[in-house]
């Protein structure tokens, strides 16, 4: 069996900051997988496609479909500017696309961005959908990355994903390997920094400013979702549901204690679930990574070490386990754990299209 692979792993996010695309080098010997990420890019979404994105839930059954398949064109043609750099040659694709609707309990999750799409456009073979065959077994479809976690950054305690939600993934007591969604974080504080026409809270700036309001703290650390064992995840809906309503409250209260009240619950959530010890490390990436004033939360309140690795893996991080994810698919691999979504079985997830 094939033991080298090149891929690119497509990552788009809740908190739209953009298509990430990863060129990333999988080798695999003596039962050990190593990996490179050769280049990688983001690519900005314009307005129209930020809105299109944000707004998808709302459409009608005929216009999501066929957004579904122009996302896929727009995520074909972004393929074809990266490749234009001069990347050489790729094996496939490996494609997360973008959430519109995850409710596992109603066994529905959907990424749009039509694999097919994006094979016709790149005539690559592409791989897709990882989350709805878990979905269909009684899981969660989520969090998926613990098995790139397990595999490719054993040598932490801790994996720590700071991005629209914060995910956590790290071997329990008898070395099973458990994630889920800690709680929200990007996908709050830019909804929160929008009012004042930003897009994120750059560094945390606006935050540093504030002071924490101990009953906004309060009530949302006391929110239901925190009290339930794992696995368990979270969607955007939850957060126009559940958080956004308790921030609304308290609509006269001063934007940055808001955004500062919302940092200490994300540390307190987080300081929740990791344990005091000084000798466990803790890798974090995603783009709260660059939050300088969330990431001096944690270096004063939270041991196990913090530690922010190069930028590659903090801004890519996902797109490289995803690309991995779609190695293991075609390997016919399990790359989806039922220890961490709850699933009747551990499953290999993914659409192939081959033109």
């Amino acid at each position: 069996m094939k033991q080298e692979y090149r891929v690119l792993g497509l990552m788009s996010g809740t908190s739209l900051d953009g298509l990430d695309i990863a060129l990333c080098v999988f080798k695999y010997d003596d039962n050990v997988w190593q990996y490179l990420i050769e280049k990688a890019k983001t690519f900005d979404y314009s307005a129209l496609w930020k809105d299109k994105l944000s707004s998808a839930e709302n459409l009608s059954g005929v216009e999501l479909m066929l957004l579904h398949n122009e996302y896929g064109e727009l995520l074909g043609k972004y393929v074809l500017d990266f490749a234009s750099m001069d990347i050489g040659n790729v094996d496939f694709i490996s494609s997360h696309g973008h959430t519109v609707f995850h409710q596992p309990h109603k066994k529905l999750t959907l990424q749009i961005g039509n694999g097919a799409s994006i094979s016709a456009i790149t005539r690559k073979t592409v791989v897709c959908d990882f989350r709805t065959l878990d979905v269909a077994l009684g899981g969660q479809g989520a969090p998926l990355v613990p098995i790139g976690d397990m595999m490719l950054f054993k040598k932490y305690s801790y994996c720590l994903n700071l991005g629209g939600f914060a995910n956590i993934s790290f071997n329990n007591e008898s070395g099973i390997r458990v994630a889920f969604d800690i709680c929200p974080v990007n996908i709050v504080l830019n909804h929160l920094v929008k009012s004042i026409n930003l897009e994120y809270d750059d560094k945390g700036n606006i935050g540093r400013q504030g002071r924490v309001n101990n009953d906004l703290l309060t009530k949302l650390n006391n929110l239901n979702f925190y009290i339930q064992k794992g696995p368990k995840s979270l969607g955007k809906e939850w957060v126009w549901n559940e958080v956004i309503p308790i921030l609304e409250e308290n609509y006269e209260m001063p934007l940055e204690d808001k955004v500062c009240t919302f940092y200490h619950h994300t540390l307190q959530q987080i300081k929740n679930v990791v344990i005091n010890d000084s000798e466990k490390e803790m890798l974090v990436t995603g783009g709260g990574a660059h939050n300088d004033f969330l990431i001096e939360l944690f270096h004063q309140n939270l041991s196990p070490k913090v530690i922010i690795p190069d930028s590659n893996i903090v801004n890519f991080k996902e797109a490289l386990v995803f690309a991995f994810l779609g190695v293991l698919r075609t390997r016919g691999e399990v790359n989806c754990l039922k220890a961490v979504t709850g699933a009747e079985l551990d499953n290999i997830g993914g659409t192939i299209y081959t033109v």
